[in-house]
């Protein structure tokens, strides 16, 4: 299952929960993570520890699918065949979290090429391999003589065991329930079926968007204002001579803040938020309405109460006033800003001589929020991309990383990957030179590839069944401006920040050391998760990060620091109307899981016009593009501006007053923050690195705000 990320920041920006494990009770609709051991497909050997393998064909996919559910419920079966007596933590507990490390790896290795082979054919079989994989993980997530089995044990043992494996013994309880293992069977055979329904709904849904291929075409009278750099990546059209321009994002948002012809945005616009309309609209529709209906079997008044019941906001009131009372805050700002683009548009207007309609429309507001950190804050984001060629940003951030975290990244020259563009790194700590893991990058787009930026986790780091621990698996998949014969890959600010999330995602997964699959990695409170890579986006404000990952293309020479200044204090420009965009986002997620059945593009248009003041542009429907909701962010949306709060708390208190790279603050982050990964609670690794409750004044001072 697919976890997309559509408006953080502008950009796509997500991390892919991957590397949970198949416990029986795990919620099936997440994609759970397996290690190859056993693999009838060749591995490569000469990476130690690493178990993927990407030499796979299509008939392998299918054939090791089979073998690994066939083992799976050999491994269940013996659980479930225990007498109460017998229910000791060897035979359940360790058998339990010995297959969910073994199934991690290779349940990611025949699911993740369905985003990333350029093969056609392999992708097709890998989203096969999904849906009966997935098929397969409802089922053991509805056994219960599996559940009685560990509940034999919670009642029974009397040995000591740690404080990790209670939590995950407890949390397989609470998983048991959550999926219904305490209700009649009549009940559960219904929540099985509308679970089953749940995956493949989901699975079509991230299908349709990663096939999307739409195509435009534009004169170049008609891109009016994009830079010739720009237009000299665009192919031509045989038939017509014109210029081809996709959906994808390096196309998509370059038009979009940048074309000055409002025919030209309006048509990419009505296109971009038409995507997959009639397909995924009916698909999302469904899946509310199944999910409803599975919460209500399950004793929650809706899906949303029954999702926040395991975050930190715990219920939809308190998600509802977070909500609520941003909003009020940020109203003045946006329409500040609101009358300043109204200005900006009339002037436009009577200049070039397109018609003036009095409003900011979809394909207006992108373009407007540029051109106000081009006038009011001087930034001039075509000429600032000449200080981000791509091997520069990448050398400089892997070394802020490297530094602040204590880690030695190596890369490992030719090794395996799906595709040619990928690279491959290996990351040890500084400190021992002990092997941690190794993340992937995979930076460009290509037909077929997932569309927007994430991080997958493919091999958990956890304990083995003797005792060795398994090092971790991360991808970076994103889809950045590939180069050119006259110039390299360039990034926009934008893209830099995007880069750092992710890639503090991937150092999540990487860095954590927890004994159990379960809680390997970025396995937190989905309202949490995103707080530790939101944090490292702040080094793409300060002076020293930037200059060690940036100098122009031509000559090498560094930002100038009237540059530099004008970025730094653009960083609140548009911060009404971005951060309400983000708002409306995450209540339209939160309405549509608060009813029984609902109109998504209906809802979305009323929302809109109510927090933003734009109308939707008519006959689209942005929803069926908004993959988060079919990809494990249900109910969550909101978690983006939630875990900000903790982000910047975390950065205000400890980096910037302590030192941006201060190695024993980064070590205290490493330690306290990512090291434990979900073993455990939220809360309570921000109390352990703050020293105290996490507070609202620096997020609301990053917003523009007072408290």
């Amino acid at each position: 299952m697919v976890i997309i990320c559509i408006g953080f920041k502008g950009k796509a920006s997500y991390f892919v929960r991957k590397t949970i494990c198949c416990t029986p009770f795990f919620k099936a609709t997440h994609k759970f993570t397996f290690a190859l051991q056993h693999l009838q497909f060749t591995r490569n050997m000469s990476v130690r520890g690493n178990l993927l393998s990407w030499k796979i064909t299509p008939v392998q996919i299918e054939q090791s699918s089979k073998e690994l559910i066939d083992k799976m419920k050999k491994i269940y079966d013996d659980v479930g065949k225990l007498k109460p007596e017998e229910a000791s933590y060897d035979v359940v507990v360790k058998v339990l979290a010995d297959a969910d490390c073994f199934y991690a790896v290779k349940r990611n290795n025949l699911d993740f090429l369905q985003h990333v082979s350029a093969d056609k054919d392999v992708r097709d079989a890998s989203v096969q391999a999904d849906k009966k994989l997935s098929e397969h993980d409802v089922e053991m997530s509805m056994l219960q003589d599996v559940f009685d089995s560990v509940l034999a044990f919670k009642e029974r043992n009397k040995d000591k065991i740690s404080a990790e494996a209670q939590r995950y013994v407890d949390r397989l309880i609470k998983l048991g329930k959550r999926n219904g293992l305490h209700l009649p069977k009549t009940v559960q055979d219904q929540i099985k079926e509308i679970k089953k329904r749940l995956s493949d709904l989901s699975i079509d849904f991230s299908t349709n968007l990663n096939e999307e291929n739409t195509v435009l075409e534009f004169t170049k009278d008609e891109l009016v204002g994009l830079p010739e750099d720009f237009i000299k990546t665009l192919e031509k059209a045989e038939a017509s001579g014109k210029l081809k321009v996709t959906l994808k994002y390096p196309h998509y948002f370059p038009c979009m803040k940048k074309c000055r012809n409002p025919e030209t945005r309006k048509k990419m616009e009505i296109a971009f938020n038409s995507r997959c309309i009639k397909e995924n609209t009916k698909i999302l529709e469904e899946l509310t309405k199944l999910r409803h209906k599975k919460a209500q079997l399950l004793g929650f008044p809706t899906h949303a109460a029954f999702v926040l019941d395991m975050r930190m906001a715990k219920t939809p009131e308190a998600v509802k006033s977070f909500q609520e009372v941003l909003t009020k805050k940020l109203q003045p700002l946006k329409e500040a800003e609101m009358k300043l683009f109204l200005e900006y548009k009339q002037e436009e207007c009577k200049r070039y001589g397109y018609e003036f309609d009095s409003k900011i429309n979809y394909w207006d507001y992108r373009y407007y929020m540029t051109m106000t950190e081009e006038k009011k804050y001087a930034v001039d984001h075509n000429k600032l991309k000449e200080f981000f060629p791509m091997e520069v940003v990448t050398k400089g951030l892997l070394g802020i990383y490297q530094d602040l975290l204590g880690l030695k990244f190596t890369e490992v020259k030719r090794v395996e990957t799906w595709h040619a563009d990928v690279t491959m790194y290996s990351v040890t700590d500084a400190a021992n030179n002990d092997l941690l893991g190794y993340f992937y990058l995979d930076l460009f787009p290509r037909e077929g590839k997932y569309g927007h930026a994430a991080c997958f986790g493919l091999q958990p780091g956890c304990l083995l069944p003797d005792g060795s621990r398994q090092v971790s698996v991360a991808a970076m998949v994103a889809n950045f401006t590939k180069p050119t014969a006259d110039q390299p890959s360039l990034l926009t600010h934008d893209e830099v920040e995007t880069y750092f999330h992710e890639f503090g995602h991937v150092m999540h997964q990487i860095c954590a050391r927890a004994d159990f699959a379960l809680f390997s990695g970025t396995n937190v409170e989905r309202d949490f998760v995103e707080a530790p890579s939101q944090m490292l986006e702040n080094w793409c404000w300060e002076r020293e990060p930037l200059n060690r990952m940036s100098s122009h293309y031509k000559d090498g020479c560094p930002i100038p620091d009237q540059l530099l200044e004008k970025l730094t204090s653009s960083r609140i420009a548009n911060a009404g109307i971005f951060n309400l965009r983000q708002i409306l986002l995450g209540k339209f997620d939160q309405t549509i899981h608060l009813k029984a059945e609902v109109d998504t593009a209906a809802t979305l248009a009323e929302l809109s016009k109510e927090i933003l003041g734009i109308p939707c542009t008519e006959g689209t429907n942005m929803a069926a593009s908004f993959g988060h909701l079919a990809g494990g962010y249900d109910a969550q949306y909101y978690g983006y501006l939630w875990s900000e709060v903790f982000c910047m708390d975390m950065f205000s208190s400890r980096f910037k007053k302590e030192g941006i790279m201060n190695k024993t603050v980064g070590a205290d982050y490493r330690r306290c923050i990512l090291q434990p990964g979900g073993s455990l609670d939220g809360d309570v690794m921000l109390r352990n690195f703050l020293g105290r409750d996490p507070q609202q004044d620096a997020f609301l001072a990053s917003k523009g705000l007072k408290a």
